[in-house]
């Protein structure tokens, strides 16, 4: 039963305004189609639903309450933006089980070519793989770097709520002196493009101004930069274990 405090919607939702603005700043999605009125518009939705469906009774904060409504609300709105679709997380899967492949049968790391051969797809196609690993960092970047398997499903990049930011995800301190170690064996030009995201917290707009490269040329190398990242940490972790 919904109790009767909230019964007032209109003065309820001015009421808890900022609440949604601050549920919607804490979900670190950059460069979605949704602009962050967009988003504290679906946030809103989210809280009349929480408003309306609140039961007292439960014994659980409202804000706490409408803080899990307003960000689902948020999330899944993400979602229908086809920015990490189940179709793209499936081809995602699939290259990183023919790197898994290929590395065991070459006894080496697989360069993009053979990559593409063994799943017969161009260049085009592998862009837009690394693509979906910039996306997906926006939502986790702690799943998209330390998942314990090489497949990924939508629940797998839902971010902490309670976190300010993806590196936030990275609180462990072994967790990051192992990320730093990897870091640290990337090339110069990867190291400044993790450094202009998320130090700088720069756009792709401003970075690829910054390198003189397009928009989606950045998400791209990005991309790329997180999966040899992925790579390096599962090595750097081997040795911690050895």
């Amino acid at each position: 039963m919904v109790s009767n405090s909230y019964n007032n919607k209109d003065d309820q939702i001015i009421k808890y305004l900022p609440l949604v603005k601050k549920v919607v700043s804490r979900i670190e999605v950059k460069d979605t189609a949704l602009d962050k009125e967009d988003l504290i518009g679906y946030g809103v939705l989210g809280l009349i639903d929480a408003i309306e469906k609140y039961d007292s009774s439960k014994n659980v904060l409202f804000e706490t309450y409408a803080s899990l409504r307003i960000r689902g609300t948020v999330i899944d709105e993400l979602r229908k933006g086809g920015k990490v679709s189940r179709d793209k997380i499936s081809k995602l899967n699939d290259f990183y089980k023919a790197k898994g492949k290929l590395q065991n049968q070459l006894m080496r790391t697989p360069d993009e070519y053979e990559i593409c051969r063994e799943l017969g797809i161009n260049e085009k196609d592998l862009s837009k793989i690394h693509e979906t690993v910039h996306y997906l960092s926006n939502y986790s970047l702690e799943a998209t770097l330390f998942s314990d398997n090489d497949e990924f499903t939508l629940m797998d990049i839902i971010e902490d709520e309670t976190l300010e930011s993806p590196l936030d995800n990275l609180v462990k301190a072994e967790t990051r002196e192992i990320l730093i170690k990897a870091i640290d064996q990337l090339k110069d030009r990867e190291k400044t493009i993790l450094n202009l995201y998320y130090v700088e917290e720069l756009s792709l707009k401003e970075i690829g101004y910054i390198l003189d490269i397009s928009i989606p040329r950045v998400s791209q190398i990005h991309g790329k930069v997180l999966i040899k990242l992925r790579e390096t940490i599962k090595k750097v972790q081997g040795e911690e274990y050895v």
